[in-house]
């Protein structure tokens, strides 16, 4: 069955970085479009950036542009998003997502000094 799992977050200061890890299975990951989003306490859910399948087309929200930056393993069907400069507003649960109905159990990013 199809498997996302999400690793990397963590604790930052603000001005920090931090680099998630997506390991996925059960499908055939290179013919694929990955995001990833995330969803803060008391808010909706939010696509924040998004992979072509070969890696050379990406889309990021405003919110996290300029600051993050998606990349993919397609030989290790891994997709990754670099945060750089982080916020505490980047605070929220960051999910792995192969569509609108499939992403994994995510992994919590707190920004805070």
């Amino acid at each position: 069955q199809v498997q996302l799992v999400e690793s990397g977050g963590g604790l930052a200061q603000p001005g920090g970085s931090l680099r998630l890890s997506c390991v996925t299975s059960g499908f055939t990951f290179s013919k694929y479009a990955m995001s990833w989003a995330r969803q803060a306490p008391g808010k909706g859910l939010e696509y924040v950036a998004a992979s072509y399948t070969d890696g050379t087309d990406s889309y990021y929200a405003d919110s996290v542009k300029g600051r993050f930056t998606i990349s993919r393993d397609n030989a290790k069907n891994t997709l990754y998003l670099q945060m750089d400069n982080l916020k505490p507003e980047d605070t929220a649960r960051y999910y792995c997502a192969k569509d609108v109905n499939t992403r994994g159990q995510g992994t919590q990013v707190t920004v805070s000094s």
